[in-house]
């Protein structure tokens, strides 16, 4: 049996815009971790993937009207072929489960998707760089989230603070001092796919406005850069505290995060948004 893990994810600052070529900081969540387990079957038996968290069993060569079953084929079809494994023939079983919550803007299911590129990879004793994991993952994200930026699967593969453009290797960058994040969860599934697409339609229909906010938080973003840099925590709240108020105009918060981003300000905070897709899923604050 080979196992591997991967982490989660927040996005500290910049989520939808980069989805339209604008940056964004992504910061890797390693104490909450999803992981795959493959063992080797008598030959015959075909590749079976045991999903624990949701209670369900899919066979790579069997379609399934579940949403969940897509994404998990695709990840271990597409990393098999990479390997240059024949699927015909191949008998493995494949366990995955996460502490991720799903659906909370936390990578669950990107985390799940590495984790399974890194097990199989280490199972056939073959190394992967983060690059190649995070092009395998990304064809996953596709079925996930689509249209998405990349940001998710470039910080989960590298697992290390990110600075982030689309179509372009993202960069590591120096971290000024240390700081804590606090993160906490509405408890309401939102899938970024659904937001992502819900933004993009409004973008569609009024071009001008939305891109001025795209404008307005790469600002931020590059400002919470140098923040970070200099190690100036107050003013790396500040932004993203900004950051949340161009979300609000986007339309992406809600009113269970808006009730956690208030308690975190109160509390002493120097900052706090949320965190990937919105519309439920998780708050982020800088304490």
């Amino acid at each position: 049996m080979t196992t591997a893990s991967a982490a989660g994810k927040a996005i500290l600052l910049g989520e939808h815009a980069v989805v339209y070529g604008c940056p964004a900081i992504a910061v890797p969540v390693s104490d909450v971790r999803a992981t795959a387990e493959v063992t080797t079957l008598p030959t015959g038996r075909g590749v079976l993937i045991n999903a624990l968290d949701l209670k369900r069993c899919y066979l790579l060569d069997r379609e399934y009207k579940d949403d969940a079953a897509r994404p998990l084929q695709c990840t271990v079809r597409n990393t098999l072929e990479h390997l240059g494994i024949a699927l015909n023939g191949c008998a493995l079983r494949i366990v995955v489960n996460s502490q991720i919550p799903i659906a909370r803007g936390m990578g669950s299911g990107t985390a799940v998707s590495t984790a399974i590129v890194r097990a199989l990879a280490q199972h056939y004793a073959r190394h992967l760089s983060p690059r190649t994991v995070s092009d395998l993952v990304y064809r996953t994200e596709v079925i996930l989230h689509g249209t998405p930026s990349g940001i998710d699967n470039a910080v989960v593969a590298f697992e290390e603070p990110i600075y982030f453009i689309k179509g372009r290797r993202p960069e590591t960058f120096f971290v000024g001092k240390p700081f804590t994040l606090v993160i906490a969860d509405t408890g309401v599934v939102s899938k970024t796919r659904d937001t992502v697409a819900q933004v993009r339609h409004k973008w569609v229909s009024a071009r001008g406005y939305y891109n001025a906010l795209f404008d307005e938080i790469t600002a931020a973003v590059e400002e919470a850069k140098r923040a970070i840099a200099s190690g100036d925590l107050p003013q790396l709240g500040a932004m993203m505290n900004h950051n949340q108020s161009l979300l609000q105009k986007l339309q992406v918060s809600s009113t269970e995060l808006e009730r956690l981003i208030k308690a975190a300000r109160r509390a002493g905070a120097l900052g706090a948004k949320l965190s990937g897709g919105g519309k439920g899923g998780c708050m982020i604050a800088l304490v």
